[in-house]
């Protein structure tokens, strides 16, 4: 029963369908050629025989003619031809007939009619001539002188469909085999998946077939799904280790408060300090929010034309204070305005962290410097924050954009591990991606943004005349 339900059954019957249909529309056309090409032959060797007999009639007379006849009947095959001479009252003068049929019409002409050949009524294609002086000639010919050749045909083709049959029937089986073949190895791999074990994958072949790319598809899938499950695993972990801290650190602070009964302005100090941990619990979930906020895609609605160079210079401004404190120069290079279609906001943001990370990690005395101009490809807005200080190591680079990872330079420095990880989730969902690069010494941070259409880039003017984009930038 699961072979009748197969989906190779049915591809196998439909094609042993196509087949026959084609053989059929093949077949017919050929039939009608064979039939016309019969009967146009058989009536040209008629009239040419009663041509001929008549071209004796008129040399000869009707006693030549007669004699021609009975010489021709006596030297052919017996039902060969049928000859046949009369006279003006229809009565027989030579030939292999006993009468004149009944069943030819009168007037000369060609036609088929039923005759008794003496083994039974046969269709028989005759030619009837009105010779001079009222004499009748009839000249015939079997019909059934090609049915073996009929026969021969139909054979060949009820052949024909029972090979295309038997053909198609053991392809149908031979392509379930393999289907199924595939299906089963697929089958225990996503068994084995739900089981728990996200490391088995689809089987691939060399063959490069529809299954086989769909198999790569669906691989590609799992490693994305096996990426994101160990992400999860290991941002609850994270999760769990950083909110510890404070919220230990809280109850340290409460339980000593309870314990020693300390004097009011120490009681407030600790009380300061207790809500300076609870903030940070805040600021780690309302940073997991909004990653899961931009992940999920709801932020593109909100995109509006945005002028790259007037946010970065507004990053800029709100973190020259902090760089000047520590010696540091942060600069900005713009090549006037960069108009494109996103989310102010979020692009305020991430240009934030990277800045906030370069002046965080740059030494005293060091260099920030920030440029936005254009991209290598047309349309487009190339961001970059360069900085003099330690850089990341090659191999952690990759790991630099996960959640809550901070590397061996960035542990004595405050922060939870998600700046980069947010910088990058803006990056994706305005089509881009961050760059992390070395800037020999320190760290190049570059993000590629398209344009978008000649509509932004008007708009961003229209903006710009106005006094800029109206938005609050919001950084870390």
């Amino acid at each position: 029963m699961k072979f009748l339900r197969s989906s190779a059954l049915t591809l196998a019957v439909g094609y042993i369908g196509l087949g026959l249909a084609a053989l059929g529309l093949f077949a017919a056309p050929l039939w009608y050629a064979w039939r016309v090409t019969i009967q146009e032959g058989r009536n040209e060797i008629l009239q040419s025989d009663a041509l001929r007999l008549t071209e004796v009639f008129r040399r000869e007379g009707a006693h030549g003619l007669v004699s021609y006849i009975n010489t021709r009947v006596g030297m052919q095959i017996a039902g060969e031809r049928q000859l046949l001479l009369a006279d003006p009252a229809l009565n027989v003068m030579a030939g292999n007939l006993a009468a004149w049929p009944a069943t030819v019409p009168a007037d000369p002409g060609t036609y088929t009619v039923k005759l008794d050949l003496g083994n039974g009524i046969t269709d028989v294609a005759v030619v009837h001539a009105t010779l001079p002086g009222g004499y009748h000639l009839l000249v015939g010919r079997d019909t059934a002188r090609y049915a073996p050749l009929e026969r021969r045909f139909w054979y060949a083709l009820a052949g024909a469909v029972a090979i295309l049959s038997v053909l198609g029937t053991v392809g149908g089986i031979l392509i379930r085999r393999a289907l199924m073949a595939r299906i089963d190895g697929i089958r225990r791999t996503v068994s084995a998946i739900i089981q728990g074990d996200l490391s088995h994958r689809l089987p691939t072949h060399q063959s490069g077939d529809e299954l086989n790319t769909l198999s790569q598809t669906i691989n590609g899938m799992l490693d994305q799904i096996e990426q994101l499950i160990h992400g999860i695993r290991n941002v609850s972990n994270s999760i769990a280790h950083d909110l510890r801290t404070p919220l230990a650190e809280l109850r340290s602070r409460l339980e000593e408060l309870a314990l020693t009964r300390p004097s009011t302005e120490q009681t407030f100090a600790e009380i300061d300090a207790a809500v300076a941990d609870v903030d940070r619990v805040i600021r780690i979930f309302n940073a997991l929010l909004r990653l899961s906020e931009i992940d999920s895609g709801l932020r593109r609605s909100g995109f509006v034309p945005v002028d790259l160079a007037a946010v970065a210079a507004a990053a800029v401004d709100f973190y020259q204070p902090a760089a000047e404190l520590r010696g540091s120069s942060l600069t900005l290079e713009s090549s006037g305005p960069a108009p494109i279609r996103g989310d102010p906001v979020l692009l305020a943001q991430a240009l934030g962290n990277l800045i906030d990370n370069a002046v965080k990690y740059t030494p005293d005395q060091g260099t920030i410097a920030v440029a936005v101009r254009r991209g290598a490809d047309a349309g487009s807005v190339e961001i970059v924050v360069a900085d003099s200080g330690p850089g990341i190591p090659e191999n952690e680079k990759p790991k630099a954009v996960e959640r809550f990872y901070r590397g061996d330079a960035s542990r004595c420095t405050p922060g939870v591990g998600l700046g980069l990880s947010l910088v990058d989730a803006v990056a994706r969902l305005h089509g881009s991606e961050l760059r992390l690069e070395d800037n020999h010494p320190g760290l190049r941070a570059r993000i590629v943004l398209t344009q978008d259409t000649p509509q932004v880039t008007r708009a961003a003017r229209a903006n710009s005349e106005q006094g800029g984009f109206q938005h609050e930038p919001v950084y870390p």
